[in-house]
């Protein structure tokens, strides 16, 4: 019997991981990876600041599918086999210890990106991973039961199981060599990116941030709570880049011209800050409003929502004018911003979008139309929120797909 091949297209978190999980369960599958670029691992590499946000500390598969905009029903699957408690024992059991941080985010506890990377690539070399870099596949070709890989330089290769973890696309134009293998492709659009307000005075608070705000995308039930950051272009921060994800589709169609609320006071609404409010006017009333701020603002943000409502920096709270009270209420609990355009957040650049669900079997990664055709990834119209989320689906897909293959192509697991 001649060894099943496998080639993985994809260099990135969910090609790796597939790769060197489905070498290592059936040592006779002869492994290629493909990766297009010149660079491995390049998102696990920027993620977190350089220190790889690898996973989030959430354990009930219940809370975890909430986190994905797209994909939740298909995962609620997929994490019966492998969620977040195998991740850390994966790579736990390969001397990566994982630690956790106040948000939920889990880093190594090296906080550095290098840690997670070495980890793959020693995986790789120990189960005889093939990783061929510059290696761009134009084409997959049906072959009787197996495929032939159209690749760089006219090259060829024949294999007998495929594994898509290419990452996603943002053109629909760039799925044409998956559309060609009879599937579906969910029309892709941005996903994680911050708000651009141009030329509004908020923007000269750049780097300014508030712990704990609600962002409402107006007319809409778009809603999200969170650390908020003001930047030299608009709005940005975690609360930002959720809403941007659940909001991803009906932004898109919008051109990202929309108004947004900002309630910079968190879970105290309008009608709970009124009723609030003469106590504070009792309290300090013989104090200036612009020197004593009861909310907790930065002191840069609450002088300027002062002058927003056009109150007189002498003003003591007792002398606050009704007008100018009501003014203040609204603008700290309801402050209006239009938007118009959006900006890519750092490496959290994420596609909505992909290979449909319907055509992929969440317990095997499987494709329904095409046997032996695997996907994992981006790739594939699932996408989280920001904190680990994207991460974790590509470990989650891939291992899935390898035990799959790993299984496939050899009756009893070595």
């Amino acid at each position: 019997m001649h060894s099943k091949k496998l080639v993985v297209i994809g260099g990135g978190a969910a090609g790796f991981f597939l790769a060197v999980n489905a070498a290592r369960l059936n040592p006779q599958l002869r492994v290629t990876l493909l990766e297009k670029s010149g660079k491995l691992l390049s998102k696990v590499k920027v993620s977190g600041g350089g220190r790889c946000n690898v996973t989030h500390a959430c354990f009930s598969i219940p809370d975890l599918v909430k986190k994905y905009p797209r994909g939740e029903q298909f995962l609620k699957k997929a994490f019966h086999l492998f969620n977040t408690n195998d991740t850390i024992e994966w790579f736990s059991e390969r001397g990566v210890q994982l630690h956790t941080e106040a948000d939920g985010r889990m880093f190594p506890v090296t906080n550095n990106s290098q840690t997670i990377i070495n980890c793959l690539l020693q995986e790789a070399d120990k189960h005889r991973v093939d990783v061929q870099i510059n290696c761009d596949v134009h084409r997959i070709e049906i072959a009787g039961a197996g495929f032939r890989i159209h690749i760089t330089g006219k090259k060829i290769l024949e294999t007998d199981f495929v594994a898509v973890a290419c990452g996603g696309f943002p053109k629909l134009a760039m799925f044409q060599w998956l559309k060609e293998t009879g599937h579906q492709i969910q029309e892709p659009v941005p996903s994680l990116f911050t708000f651009n307000i141009p030329k509004h005075p908020i923007t000269a608070l750049m780097g300014l941030s508030v712990p704990n705000a609600v962002v409402k995308i107006a007319g809409t039930k778009l809603k999200e709570q969170g650390p908020l950051l003001i930047t030299h272009w608009g709005l940005s921060g975690p609360v930002v880049l959720r809403l941007s994800a659940w909001g991803a589709r009906e932004l898109h169609r919008a051109d990202y011209q929309f108004n947004i609320l900002v309630n910079w006071l968190g879970d105290c609404n309008e009608a709970e800050l009124r009723l609030d409010w003469t106590g504070y006017r009792d309290q300090l009333a013989a104090q200036k409003i612009y020197s004593r701020n009861p909310f907790s603002l930065p002191g840069r943000l609450w002088q300027f929502l002062l002058e927003q409502a056009h109150i007189p920096e002498a003003t003591r709270w007792a002398e606050l004018k009704a007008k100018e009270q009501n003014q203040l209420i609204q603008l700290l609990t309801t402050f209006p911003f239009s938007v118009s355009g959006k900006t890519t957040f750092k490496e959290e650049f994420v596609t909505a979008g992909g290979i449909q669900l319907s055509e992929i079997n969440p317990q095997t990664m499987e494709s329904k139309k095409v046997p032996h055709l695997f996907f994992a990834g981006e790739v594939m119209d699932v996408d989280g929120i920001t904190g680990g989320f994207n991460f974790q689906n590509a470990w989650t897909s891939g291992f899935i797909a390898a035990k799959a293959i790993a299984t496939k192509s050899n009756d009893r697991l070595s």
